[in-house]
């Protein structure tokens, strides 16, 4: 459902389509829809978004929003996130509210998984 003033969709810069798409559908379970070779629309992902061709990077370093994803079982998350070619940049540290790591992408993009374990 769509509601005035919430936010709705995500775009998020890609240098490596085919790379980025089967990471998150590894890790994460996401789905992808193709709209030309310089988009992809994401499913499965909790909100709706998208990746568009490009050489830029979405760092926290440079000012970025933060896309931080949740999991009920961040060891594992952590694990997969490795096993999938995923970079850590913080590996799980404590936080009021919970644990998290920080991570990049195959595209140097950097993600948050958070756990309130």
């Amino acid at each position: 459902m769509k509601f005035n003033g919430k936010i709705n969709y995500i775009e998020l810069p890609c240098r490596d389509m085919a790379a980025t798409k089967a990471f998150f559908s590894k890790v994460f379970g996401w789905g992808f829809v193709d709209y030309g070779p310089e988009y992809m629309a994401i499913t499965d992902a909790g909100i709706d978004g998208g990746y568009y061709q490009s050489e830029h990077v979405a760092l926290t370093q440079h000012g970025s929003a933060l896309v931080v994803l949740y999991s009920s079982e961040l060891e594992q998350t952590l694990t997969d996130v490795k096993a999938a070619g995923g970079q850590i940049l913080q590996e799980i540290f404590s936080f009021p509210g919970g644990r998290r790591f920080h991570f990049t992408d195959p595209s140097g993009n950097e993600y948050a998984v958070w756990s309130e374990q």
